[in-house]
């Protein structure tokens, strides 16, 4: 792809970056919200637009399809639109895709206007992180990613509790038609207050050869991972040949475009920087696992207390409330001491209190209770926000500002992905495991067993007492019996997986050695 250079001889008025920051955080606020907000909603939706709940979830699906395959073209598209038309663009058209999807009339029309929301959205996220690290100073670096930190990290806590009052009380349309008076009140002012930095590689698609390989390649291959991740578990992974289709097109599109595009003279997605780039590499990885345990654990927790202890989509809310609280509040203060503090003492921090958390969910038993479910996120949210900053700030410290878009674009898609397989990955164990001890407890559910002779007789004699007949409390005992080996079983798939992430999540300690700490000494910095 070889490019024009555009001249711009005008540069923007100095501004204030804490007056931008604001702007360009809520937009990709209400776009990562959009990823979790419909998730309650979705028995609504199936009734509302008469199709089943099993093909309801396509309206996640296809959001997150088509969001993956935007994110890492960012640099490619800030480059050829200029990074405020662009990232307005993008915000339009996630504006507008959001009315459609509250006045959609059917499902396939639903299904449609996701996909362009996704595609707008894609833009938002590492649009808004390229903007928030250009504009503050290098020693301001901390607190810009912070800002950034706020919204990825609370926002998909909220998205659950909000969308479940939104659905309760209103409708699930407003779960969408919420996103418009906000769009165009951020539309109004990234026009007044957002500018291009001079400084910025600009690429006049006219004169320029579109790698439009190496973008196919990527496209099917992002594609078919988000739906495979998203699918496979409904469909009983790869005991099903769409799985395994999907599987093989994931492997060879992903695989093809990497091989491509390290290869390619001018790529449309600089995938070079992993290696080239001090730091960028290693933190990418973690950023993968960083999302990976968050939106494992973050999903996992809901359904815990939602099928183990009966709490309703609201209540599972509350229960992550406070963890997100603790996060919003600790977020300025890592920005406050990354300057300060090694980057890798921070990150070893954050580890330590995430392993501690999901080793308190791993102790979890069916009597706990709402302080104790709530007690394990606030830790976990204690250690979340030692890890986003330092991870984000490493990553970009040696990053060139003209590459600013594509690095943004890239980290941010590992940081989905890694979701992405953090809760296949996690609600496809916690299935197979509570299997595996089912079948180790029913197995002492025998005759045999004096304690399950005097448990089912106690349960008969009280079934008896209540007015039963002795054949029926008979078959109500054998059931409750059942029923108490079915819930400790899925328990138990519970606690396994949350011990599982644990050990996992001790493999960031090796990443955070490898990285290098930044230099935060002051440079002069064009401020939008």
């Amino acid at each position: 792809m070889s490019a024009a250079i555009r001249d711009i001889n005008s540069s923007p008025p100095a501004m204030n970056p804490w007056v931008i920051a604001p702007i360009v955080a809520m937009a990709a606020f209400m776009e990562v919200l959009d990823t979790t907000i419909a998730n309650v909603a979705l028995p609504h939706i199936a009734g509302s637009l008469a199709t089943s709940i099993d093909q309801s979830t396509w309206v996640l699906t296809s959001y997150l399809v088509s969001n993956a395959i935007v994110l890492p073209l960012n640099g490619f598209f800030s480059a050829a639109f200029g990074r405020k038309r662009y990232f307005m663009g993008c915000m339009a058209l996630f504006t507008i895709s959001s009315l459609m999807c509250g006045l959609a009339p059917n499902f396939g029309a639903l299904i449609v206007c996701r996909i362009f929301q996704g595609l707008g959205g894609g833009g938002l996220q590492p649009g808004a992180q390229a903007i928030l690290r250009d504009i503050f100073p290098p020693e301001k670096i901390g607190a810009a990613m912070a800002t950034y930190g706020i919204v990825v990290v609370v926002a998909p806590v909220l998205g659950p509790l909000l969308g479940g009052f939104i659905t309760d009380n209103f409708t699930w349309r407003w779960n969408f038609l919420i996103n418009v008076p906000i769009g165009i009140l951020t539309l109004f002012l990234l026009s007044l207050l957002l500018h291009d930095n001079p400084d910025h590689r600009r690429i006049k698609l006219s004169e320029t050869k579109i790698d439009y390989l190496g973008f196919g390649l990527l496209a099917v291959g992002l594609a078919s991972l988000q739906i495979m991740l998203d699918r496979g578990e409904n469909a009983d992974w790869f005991a099903s040949p769409i799985i395994r289709t999907l599987a093989v097109m994931a492997a060879v599109g992903i695989l093809g475009a990497l091989w491509w595009e390290w290869r390619h003279k001018h790529p449309i997605v600089n995938f070079r920087m992993l290696k080239d780039v001090k730091n960028f590499g290693f933190a990418t990885f973690g950023m993968f696992m960083f999302g990976s345990i968050l939106y494992g654990s973050t999903t996992l927790l809901p359904l815990l207390v939602q099928r183990m202890f009966g709490y309703d989509a609201r209540q599972a809310g509350m229960v992550l409330a406070p963890g997100g609280v603790v996060v919003f509040c600790l977020m300025p203060v890592v920005g406050f001491l990354i300057p300060r503090i090694a980057t890798r003492w921070l990150i070893s921090f954050g580890v330590f209190w995430n392993v501690f958390a999901l080793y308190m969910m791993s102790r979890l038993s069916l009597q706990a209770n709402f302080e104790t479910l709530a007690m394990c996120r606030v830790v976990q949210g204690l250690g979340l926000a030692f890890l986003f900053v330092p991870f984000n700030t490493a990553a970009f410290a040696f990053v060139p500002k003209q590459k600013l878009a594509d690095a943004s674009g890239i980290i941010n898609l590992a940081r989905n992905i890694g979701g992405s397989v953090g809760i296949s990955l996690s609600v496809s164990f916690v299935k197979q495991a509570s299997q595996v001890h089912q079948n180790y407890l029913v197995g002492a559910v025998t005759n045999l067993n004096s304690a399950y002779r005097s448990n089912l007789h106690a349960l008969t004699g009280a079934f008896v007492r209540g007015g039963m007949a002795l054949s029926a409390a008979s078959r109500a005992a054998q059931a409750e019996v059942y029923n108490t080996v079915g819930r400790q079983a899925h328990m138990l798939a519970y606690v396994d997986a949350f011990r599982v992430l644990a050990i996992v999540f001790l493999f960031v300690l090796p990443i955070a050695v490898v990285l290098k700490t930044p230099s935060f000494k002051s440079a002069p910095v064009i401020v939008e």
